[in-house]
């Protein structure tokens, strides 16, 4: 067997075991319906625990790359073919949970209030300063880092948009991308997103969701150019999309000059031993917009969004919306680059998790 674990890099034994096998599911190495090797079997040839293998096998369920079956073992449900087959749907049912209504878990508020207090010491009069219109850098830059080393998703700070909020961003992204392009959209999805765009008095469609995400055959029927999509818990059926969903969005988005907006509301607090897969980071055609915010993760009374455009798309944003003022005053900006930075932020969502992990044990 050809998985190998290297002792020397930093990431844990289980994590570099799961990429590698869920790198050949992907690329068909393991078929639909395949059966996986044993746990034992497995350990022994890549010479690590059986708890290693388990906890592998265990985030590949999680991310609906395989199944266990009582007795027989682990199967893969992933499908490179679930692109657009007429397969029969369940439609998604309607999960009664607000969306922006805090964190699941307050932030500590001796923790903000302490970083505030520091930010006016420190900063002093430059709290006062106005920042460039996409953000300022000091924020852009740790939400950079952060986001490579919490989500996998490479960016260069200048694709990093701070905003007031994920609707004013919404905006943003119809103006970026054109009011000539087809949109499409989730149904039922988030009331607001649709209501943007009515205002931006752009044309948009609603694509049905099935219990994986979006139906295929509603998929590959629609004209649209761009797809607004939440594939981590989407509201308010409270549909995570897919692994197979997931890429097949991606080959969606191959066709020239398709483009989707990857909403990521809420996917910090999976309950998922690692986070979240973005669509971001799987895709090589720099043509995802990345958007997520810190209105659950903190508090909605910050009003913070902020979403990562293709790098091909930054010089046109600085052209065509570099003329708009960042709406996020410059002293919130700066605390939330230091409570990033301090590693707090971390601190408070995998304390959120590990919590949501013991409820749901």
């Amino acid at each position: 067997m050809k998985y190998k674990i290297n002792r020397n890099e930093h990431s844990l034994a289980y994590l570099q075991l799961y990429i590698q096998i869920r790198n050949d599911i992907v690329a068909g190495v393991y078929p639909y319906g395949t059966k996986l090797p044993s746990k034992r079997l497995l350990a022994e040839e890549v010479e690590v625990s059986v708890i290693t293998v388990e906890h592998a096998y265990s985030l590949l369920i999680d991310e609906g790359y395989i199944e266990a079956r009582e007795r027989s073992g682990y199967f893969v449900i992933f499908r490179t073919d679930d692109g657009f087959t007429l397969n029969s749907v369940s439609p998604a049912k309607e999960l009664l949970s607000p969306r922006h209504e805090g964190s699941l878990e307050e932030f500590p508020f001796s923790v903000l209030a302490k970083t505030m207090r520091r930010v006016i010491s420190e900063y002093g009069e430059s709290i006062l300063d106005r920042s460039d219109s996409t953000g300022t850098l000091k924020l852009r830059e740790a939400i950079r880092r952060y986001l490579g080393r919490s989500r996998g998703i490479v960016a260069k700070s200048e694709q990093i948009i701070i905003g007031s909020g994920s609707e004013y961003l919404y905006s943003l992204a119809v103006e970026l991308l054109g009011r000539k392009k087809m949109f499409a959209l989730e149904s039922p999805s988030y009331k607001k997103i649709e209501q943007v765009y009515s205002a931006a008095d752009v044309k948009y469609e609603l694509l049905p969701l099935c219990q994986d995400g979006i139906e295929s055959i509603a998929l590959k029927n629609t004209s649209a150019d761009v797809l607004h999509i939440s594939p981590y818990r989407s509201f308010p059926s409270g549909v995570t999309a897919t692994a197979s969903k997931r890429h097949e969005y991606i080959r969606w988005a191959e066709k020239k000059n398709r483009y989707i907006i990857e909403d990521d509301f809420e996917s910090e607090f999976s309950v998922s031993k690692k986070t979240e897969e973005t669509l971001f980071a799987n895709s090589k055609s720099d043509n995802i917009i990345y958007m997520n915010s810190f209105s659950r993760t903190i508090s909605p009374s910050l009003r913070v969004a902020y979403m990562v455009i293709p790098e091909h798309l930054s010089k046109r944003f600085k052209e065509k919306l570099g003329f708009h003022s960042c709406t996020v005053p410059t002293f919130i900006q700066y605390v939330l680059a230091e409570l990033i930075l301090s590693g707090d932020f971390e601190r408070h969502i995998n304390r959120v998790r590990r919590k949501l992990r013991k409820t749901r044990n």
